[in-house]
């Protein structure tokens, strides 16, 4: 890969995570490439348990890569220690998928948020008056009324904890955030408030967003770039609208004639998967896919398949690319 530039915020580079099971080595991620740019948004979808979450959590080093390398900034971020690494936690954040689950139910809308303000010596324990002003100008950026300052998780519905969760990121100003399926949990009229406050602050602040979902609907209208993953592996990449107009590979595809369609009487042509899934303990080399792509061939089972350039900025993993 080249070097990075300027309007590189973040490069990853055959980044692997694996995992050791009694059963064998679980490639959870697995030699996987790609950067995103300041401002933008990159999309990563696939089906549940591909390893999207995976892939997230490891280039924040919540999981602990097994080789690669994270480039933020330029800079290596797997050669950093454990004070280097806090530093840099005030740059790169994440919402996580269960908005309940994630937040601590003894602690209030108020204590949450300023944890993180606390933990980075931003503010000072004493200053309580300073502590609860950035707290409520969080509280009020996201949506959320200043009268539910001291109300617990349990006492809010979905939409609102999600809020919460927001705006414990939102503390530290990052300039990384990874969306680890942010709305996935919530109803789809709530969907929509979330998925908008997350466009209007990246258009106010700058951010730039890893957006993690199987929600095609979703990440159509977000993204910059969208990369589908399946069983660890990238197979392929592209701007949005490219992605969605000419999908090369036989399983992107499929995912998209799985996207419901809003008129009842309009004729999508449904590809239907057959097939076993490869195992992703000690896979085979070839595709991965193979086993359900109806254009499999020998060929696809040879060796592993790399990413080719069909397009400007389109690459696949395919023989038929």
């Amino acid at each position: 890969m080249t070097p990075l530039d300027d309007k590189e915020l973040l490069r990853v580079e055959r980044l692997k995570k694996y995992f050791h099971t009694p059963y064998g080595v679980l490639h959870a991620v697995d030699d996987v490439s790609f950067s995103v740019d300041r401002g933008e948004t990159l999309g990563i979808v696939g089906e549940s348990g591909c390893g999207k979450s995976t892939l997230g959590r490891a280039v924040l080093r919540l999981h602990e890569p097994t080789d690669g390398k994270v480039f933020f900034e330029g800079r290596n971020i797997l050669l950093c220690d454990k004070n280097e690494m806090k530093a840099l936690r005030r740059d790169m954040q994440i919402i996580f998928q269960d908005p309940f689950a994630s937040l601590n139910p003894r602690m209030t809308v108020s204590e949450t948020i300023s944890e993180a303000l606390l933990i980075q010596k931003l503010y000072s324990p004493r200053d309580r008056e300073g502590l609860r002003k950035r707290v409520l100008e969080l509280m009020n950026m996201v949506g959320l009324a200043s009268r539910l300052i001291n109300t617990y998780p349990h006492e809010l519905d979905g939409g609102r904890r999600q809020r919460i969760g927001i705006a414990r990121v939102l503390a530290l100003t990052p300039k990384l955030i990874v969306c680890d399926e942010p709305v996935s949990a919530l109803d789809v009229s709530i969907q929509a408030q979330i998925l908008n406050l997350m466009r209007d602050l990246q258009d106010e602040l700058g951010f730039t967003y890893l957006f993690i979902t199987h929600d095609l609907s979703v990440v159509r209208h977000l993204s910059n770039d969208i990369f589908v993953m399946y069983l660890g592996q990238m197979v392929e990449k592209a701007p949005a609208k490219t992605l969605f107009e000419k999908p090369v590979h036989p399983y992107t595809r499929a995912l998209l004639s799985a996207i419901p369609a809003p008129d009842p009487d309009f004729n999508v042509q449904r590809i239907t998967l057959k097939g076993e899934l490869t195992s992703p303990l000690e896979p085979e080399p070839g595709c991965r896919f193979a086993k359900r792509c109806p254009d499999a061939s020998g060929a696809c089972v040879k060796a592993d398949i790399p990413l080719r350039t069909v397009g400007e900025k389109h690459f696949a993993a395919c023989v038929l690319a």
